[in-house]
């Protein structure tokens, strides 16, 4: 139980509960730990505890959400998180007159930038458990509280606002903030669409270690070039770099994401290893550190920062570099595609390749043909997809952002093609479905399936060809064979050519040939006229 398991690496001697989750307490505490309970204490006092704290001291520790590996606890002090809060109250002009929603998790840090922005500027903050009420009665909640600003990570407004019935208007809401995922046109639109000429949509880049570092704020006449939102200029006393994996700066390209500031936290909790390789000195031996977020961006001619996402979602995949953003920013464009997620997955075969877990705008959505015949025209074939999975909603973690760890393997299902499937005819089909089933992954493949659409590319090509080779030993052009993109087409060249077999040598000299092509040169036997 991942609760139980922070209780212990922060090895607590107390939980403050409530009677509604008392019994859960209980569980956790057990016999080490004391319980309280604020609903039996006695009422407020009007004296100020006789605490004296340090800016210094530890305020808090903040658990990550573990999307990219072990939850890891993030290390505050007092003093940063004033100056947290200031950098939050002055750049959206929190006042007493506002009303903030609190629609994550306490324990995150952007509940906590709520919570104590409306702590320390007068304001009223209003909680509700999405996980439990969902979105049917957020747009009334919304207009009955006169909630003011509006705070969610993109994934939660694109649903909130996505699921609006008719032109409802939100005239109190004057901020809408968005931060802790990318944020792309479609957010932007939408907040067109449906908000009051005097909303704002504030996109803000911030960490657990850093605070907020960078605002963008767009207006109903704000125009943006390209998808990708950027996340703005610079925040007071944080100094943005961008740092090759060397660890030096770079200019005019992208970098990772680096802050120099002397506002970070003081490190991991009991992770020295992880605090040394995050969080390096100052240079030039002053107060100031310089925190590595681990995110790529780039820098605009202007000062303003776009944010190109994690470096993690960076992956290799038969030796080309990919942006997962970028493909899912071309799904997000196909007819009939509301949600759109990329994964590299290793399939049984041990190959690695990519998977687009989709949520169709009307169920069951576009099939696989569609979907590669428009990517087909936005993409080049290594950044398309080899498998396609349907789903009814986004998996979303505790604190409401996208869990990819949550997302299914693809089966091995013959996905849902333009061609019905068709079973094999002839012992020579047979055995050609077989090879392909075998080499694609699948349970089955149809006689007239295209081998692309079942996830194909032209390595796999290439060992299908192998295969064929093997099995057959017949003397055939290898183009020959590329070009027989179906079983049904495939089986046609090998009863024509029935008649040349090859020897030994021949065989063992075409097979080293096969074995020995790189995904460049497959791809070229595939494409030449």
């Amino acid at each position: 139980m991942i609760i139980k398991s922070i209780l212990e690496d922060l090895q607590v001697s107390y939980i403050v509960t409530n009677t509604k989750n008392l019994s859960l307490a209980k569980s956790l505490a057990g016999t080490a730990l004391h319980l309280v309970n604020i609903d039996e204490l006695d009422g407020p006092t009007d004296r100020n505890p006789c605490i004296g704290v340090q800016s210094d001291y530890l305020s808090w520790v903040i658990y990550t959400s573990g999307s990219t590996g072990k939850p890891k606890g993030v290390i505050q002090n007092h003093r940063n998180v004033l100056h947290f809060i200031l950098n939050y109250t002055n750049g959206l002009h929190i006042c007493e007159d506002d009303r903030l929603t609190l629609l994550c998790s306490f324990s995150v840090n952007g509940g906590t930038h709520d919570i104590f922005a409306a702590l320390l500027n007068g304001a009223a903050l209003f909680p509700l458990d999405l996980k439990e009420e969902g979105f049917t009665h957020l747009a009334d909640w919304l207009k009955e509280e006169k909630i003011t600003i509006y705070h969610s990570v993109p994934t939660v407004f694109r649903q909130f606002v996505e699921n609006l019935i008719g032109q409802d208007d939100f005239p109190d809401i004057r901020i809408i903030r968005l931060g802790g995922e990318p944020v792309y046109m479609r957010e932007v639109d939408l907040y067109k669409t449906h908000f009051s000429n005097d909303c704002i949509l504030v996109n803000r880049l911030g960490s657990s270690e850093t605070g907020s570092l960078r605002m963008y704020f767009i207006d109903k006449n704000t125009q943006i070039k390209g998808n990708l939102v950027p996340v703005g200029y610079a925040v007071m006393d944080n100094e943005i770099l961008l740092l090759d994996d060397a660890g030096n700066q770079v200019v005019g390209n992208e970098g990772e994401i680096a802050v120099k500031t002397r506002y970070v936290s003081p490190g991991y909790w009991g992770r020295f290893d992880l605090t040394d390789a995050a969080f390096l000195p100052d240079p030039a031996g002053g107060e100031e550190r310089i925190y590595r977020t681990g995110d790529l961006g780039r820098m605009l001619p202007d000062g303003c920062l776009l944010h190109l996402g994690r470096k993690d979602f960076f992956v290799k995949v038969r030796g080309y570099r990919i942006d997962i953003d970028e493909i899912e920013m071309a799904l997000l464009k196909c007819p009939g595609i509301k949600e759109a997620l990329v994964v590299a997955r290793n399939n049984n075969s041990g190959d690695e390749r990519l998977v687009a877990y989709l949520v169709p705008t009307v169920p069951p959505g576009p099939n696989v043909s569609a979907l590669r015949r428009f990517l087909k025209e936005k993409l080049p074939d290594y950044m398309i997809p080899r498998a396609f999975v349907m789903l009814d909603a986004i998996p979303l973690t505790d604190t409401r952002k996208v869990d990819r760890k949550a997302l299914p393997d693809p089966n091995t299902a013959r996905p849902q093609l333009d061609t019905p499937y068709v079973a094999p005819r002839t012992p020579i089909e047979e055995q050609l479905a077989k090879i392909w089933a075998e080499v694609l992954s699948l349970d089955q493949v149809g006689i007239h399936d295209n081998f692309f659409d079942l996830g194909g590319h032209s390595l796999a090509a290439t060992r299908v060809v192998s295969q064929v080779i093997k099995r057959f030993q017949l003397e055939l052009p290898l183009k020959s064979l590329f070009e027989s993109p179906t079983v049904a087409q495939m089986a046609t060249v090998i009863a024509e050519h029935e008649g040349k077999k090859l020897g030994q040598t021949g065989l063992e000299s075409i097979l080293t040939e096969l074995e020995s092509l790189s995904e460049e040169e497959a791809q070229r036997l595939l494409s030449d006229e």
